[in-house]
């Protein structure tokens, strides 16, 4: 599945293992196959396409990076290929992929109980679990913090109340993993609970009017005295660390993984490019159309570089959030970029969902912004820069 011109450019295919090939060429087949068939009715639509869950279950892309319990247990470099095609297909589709794995089974995971790691990680490995992930809210987007979801300890149990919005798979999610603050108090008042669909006071309904990630669920979740019981709090973590550390494992897979978005667009370009005619000639003869396809090529090779050296030290334990910071910030931006200029390339049919530009870019306007923002991934870097925080 190497393709000429991006990958082959820097012989990419050179620094990968066989695994990560074969995760990278088994996605990427089931992508052209099933996904690129459909997925412009779907965005169309507003609709996501569920008949590929179980594939994504059988492809062993869900958890992938995590060991046991059913999960593939690869290199993260072999996740983020992965999430490279799946983005390729769609950042909807990918996005449902990096929740699941990334923010709800990481952290079930890591800091879960071992009966809730045999109740929860088999099934949403398989795709026959789905979970979503609490932590935004109306009022507390980039600083949680200050968030107003609440838990009440009542018995050996909790009660909560508050709202979460924005959410990825909340309408048909199990699980949910939502993080909120403790009548503890103090710096670790917030905890991780797990709130399953069925629980009374708990509610989720479609976020209506999205011009971005439309083949995708977005929800809103309410609480109203919703009773967790013990069994359902994550034991292994307290504090804003929880979700934060689940947020940059989820970044560094993002940062890889919209390079796929950037390759798609590119490569409608680059074909359109080759048989679109304007004055007895095609319009990749003209010296503007081959430098928009250069800068483009050259914005590609840069993230991918970029991603595979911040997976590769991920895979060694080395990955600083400062360093996921600057990926994430700098390949989406990239990633934006191409979808803009690919666009323009194909004149009025870009604006058309039979090509994919201006899906990807409407796409990647909302991954501009979700697991940070790119303003506060510029002020992570300009504390590393100056030793200042500039965030009050």
């Amino acid at each position: 599945m190497e393709r000429s011109g991006v990958e082959a450019l820097y012989r990419l295919d050179d620094a990968l293992s066989a695994e990560e090939r074969a995760v990278r060429d088994a996605v990427a087949r089931v992508v052209d196959g099933e996904v690129l068939p459909v997925i412009g009715r779907h965005f169309r639509e507003g609709t996501f396409p569920a008949q590929l869950i179980p594939r994504l279950g059988e492809l062993g892309v869900l958890g992938a990076n995590l060991t046991g319990y059913g999960c593939a247990g690869v290199s993260n470099v072999a996740y983020g290929l992965g999430l490279q095609e799946l983005e390729r297909g769609d950042s909807g589709l990918r996005s449902f992929a990096s929740v699941q794995g990334s923010l709800v089974m990481y952290p079930i995971h890591a800091w879960g109980s071992e009966e809730q790691k045999q109740r929860f990680l088999p099934a949403m490995a398989g795709g026959t679990c789905i979970g979503c992930f609490g932590l935004t809210e109306p009022e507390a987007g980039s600083d949680p913090g200050s968030m107003r979801t609440r838990a009440v300890r009542d018995g050996e149990g909790w009660v909560l109340d508050g709202s979460k919005a924005w959410i990825t798979n909340g309408t048909v999610a199990d699980v949910a993993v939502v993080w909120a603050k403790t009548d503890d108090g103090g710096p670790d008042s917030v905890r991780g609970f797990l709130v399953e669909k069925g629980m009374t006071g708990f509610a989720a309904r479609e976020i209506p009017g999205k011009l971005s990630l439309r083949a995708s669920w977005t929800a809103e979740l309410s609480f109203t005295e919703v009773r967790v019981p013990a069994r359902n709090v994550l034991p292994g973590v307290q504090g804003l660390r929880g979700p934060l550390s689940c947020l940059n494992n989820a970044r560094a897979g993002i940062a890889f993984a919209v390079t796929g978005a950037a390759i798609a667009c590119f490569e409608a370009a680059q074909a359109y490019a080759a048989q679109r005619r304007q004055f007895d000639r095609p319009i990749g003869s003209f010296q503007l159309t081959q430098e928009k396809l250069a800068d483009m090529l050259e914005r590609i090779v840069q993230a991918q570089l970029l991603g595979l050296r911040l997976l590769r030290l991920k895979d060694e334990g080395k990955a600083s959030p400062v360093m996921v910071s600057l990926a994430k910030r700098a390949n989406v931006r990239s990633a934006l970029e191409v979808a803009r200029s690919a666009r323009t390339i194909l004149g009025a049919n870009g604006i058309t969902d039979d090509f994919p530009p201006l899906r990807h870019a409407l796409n990647l306007e909302s991954v501009l912004t979700y697991e940070g923002t790119h303003e506060v991934h510029t002020l992570v870097l300009g504390k590393a820069i100056t030793g200042i925080d500039a965030f009050g």
